[in-house]
């Protein structure tokens, strides 16, 4: 089994959680099992649009960290819309994980199982770590 690209798609007024998410995959990562990317590991002087476009190209698995932030972001919506286009040709799996509840449901990927736990967002839990376990 060869290393999976995992591309996180996220506004970043919800960096906490993508970090916390990014602590949680690390053992994923260690064993070679996926390699993470996001557009924090973006380089001075690099052109933006391009980069995340091939990222998100070549990523077999694209995480959605939706919230009210990510559904105001015309960036994050873009992607979502790239990525949910790629899920339905079998070029990707598109994976919804609700970080702060919103109107989620009304976007196509309402179509997707959602994590944690049915779409109950992670900040509804009582701990972050605990609705994290899911993805592991």
């Amino acid at each position: 089994m060869g290393t999976h690209e995992v591309f996180v798609c996220y506004a970043s007024a919800d960096e906490l959680y993508r970090k916390q998410l990014e602590k949680h995959l690390s053992a994923l990562k260690e064993q070679g099992w996926i390699s993470l990317w996001h557009d924090g590991h973006l380089q001075p002087g690099t052109n933006t649009a391009e980069t995340v476009d091939l990222y998100l190209e070549k990523a077999r698995i694209i995480l959605l960290l939706v919230s009210s932030d990510f559904l105001a972001s015309d960036t994050c919506i873009q992607q979502m819309k790239q990525a949910w286009k790629r899920h339905q040709a079998g070029t990707a799996q598109a994976i919804t994980i609700v970080v702060r509840p919103c109107d989620w449901q009304r976007l196509p990927i309402s179509a997707l199982q959602a994590l944690p736990m049915d779409g109950t967002a992670i900040s509804a839990w009582s701990s972050v770590d605990q609705a994290c376990i899911f993805f592991t």
